[in-house]
């Protein structure tokens, strides 16, 4: 039979803010699944700029600068409804949409069969029956309590199953829904494929890491940006060619990496200062595509660039239909090795916040909840 504890460890964020808003309990109820729903034992969960931002109410309007430059949320974001992606937070919330894990139950009309079926879980949410893909009830982490906890609750058909084939462990499997599937999105909404020169900006985060490795599988040359210091690692995910991201003249350069010329495509999730020069480097009738903007989301664009060289502009936020099929697909058949920087226990979340700031690692840093 199975038993369900009453209480779990689990961070509670508790208002916008710094890193005193982030509280470890170990006393938080352990939620009920509902019908249509599984209860999930988390395994795993990976960190994420989302929560730092979601965090801090840096998805507000009045906030101008940089993930990194951003850290106490001020009296705005309290009033104008934007501390994330969809609206205010209700607090007290449990974050982290990046989870790996077994389901440990399951409520009415579930399959009992599922109880120990190992799960990554995909982090949007939809109302029953919806087939509109821009209808997202909400985000784990966000609108719903996510995996910073030993349990979370979430519909069915958001756990989706790993194959007792794949061979990815499980810190492993908790980059693929946030840092993976912002990726695999961003490269389909942009259509990436066989013959395309790609342009990754931010190549060592947790989705940058990404992008290099599915862009690879897709067929594109893919040519990345990060310091120095990581270039190796990332050329061993498949990138064919580097670019320091401190380089002068950084489209020149872009220009003239790799097999050289003009991209097809440029994935960015960096924005700021850098993004004239990224747009420069587009051929004519190119795509860019940007799910990110952690130095900075006010950028400055010439109108007549864009219609003069007849570009496509993709915001990538809410994932296709197809996305977290297609990118567990890749898990299930070990076409992917995703790239993980750390791990840190669940109770050590400030630490682990502190280190992913420091922007030194190549990959996706992950928290691991206390074992039952």
């Amino acid at each position: 039979m199975i038993t369900i504890p009453d209480t779990m460890h689990a961070v509670y964020l508790r208002g916008y803010g710094g890193l005193d808003r982030l509280e470890y309990t170990e006393k938080a109820p352990v939620p009920q699944p509902g019908k249509g729903e599984v209860l999930v034992r988390v395994l795993a969960c990976g960190m994420n700029n989302t929560d730092i931002n979601t965090r801090t109410g840096w998805y507000s309007p009045s906030v101008q600068s940089g993930t990194g430059d951003w850290s106490d949320a001020g009296e705005e974001t309290l009033g104008d409804g934007m501390g994330g992606w969809s609206g205010d937070i209700r607090f007290p919330r449990i974050q982290g949409m990046d989870v790996a894990g077994v389901i440990h139950a399951v409520g009415a009309d579930i399959d009992p069969g599922r109880v120990g079926q190992r799960v990554v879980c995909d982090p949007y949410l939809h109302a029953p029956g919806s087939m509109d893909v821009l209808d997202s009830l909400g985000l784990l982490g966000a609108e719903f309590d996510g995996g910073f906890a030993q349990f979370l609750c979430l519909p069915a058909v958001n756990a989706m199953p790993v194959s007792p084939e794949c061979r990815l462990d499980d810190r492993q499997l908790s980059t693929l829904p946030c840092s993976g599937g912002t990726a695999m999105n961003m490269l389909l909404l942009a259509g990436v494929g066989a013959g395309d020169r790609l342009l990754v900006t931010g190549a060592s985060g947790g989705v940058g890491s990404f992008l290099v490795q599915i862009g690879s599988l897709l067929g594109a040359e893919v040519i990345a940006v990060a310091a120095p210091e990581k270039h190796r690692q990332l050329l061993e995910l498949g990138a064919d060619a580097m670019i320091d991201r401190h380089a002068d003249n950084l489209a020149a350069k872009a220009l003239s990496a790799g097999s050289g010329g003009s991209y097809t495509v440029v994935a960015d999730v960096v924005g700021g200062d850098a993004f004239p020069a990224y747009v420069e480097t587009i051929r004519r009738g190119g795509r860019y595509v940007v799910a990110g903007a952690i130095a900075g989301p006010i950028v400055q664009l010439d109108l007549r660039t864009l219609y003069l060289k007849n570009l496509s502009f993709f915001g990538s936020t809410i994932y296709s239909r197809e996305t977290m099929p297609t990118l567990v697909d890749l898990a299930n058949s070990n076409r992917l090795k995703p790239a993980v920087h750390r791990e840190y226990a669940l109770s050590e979340i400030h630490s682990a916040q502190e280190e992913f700031l420091m922007k030194r690692h190549v990959g996706s840093m992950v928290l691991i909840p206390p074992s039952l």
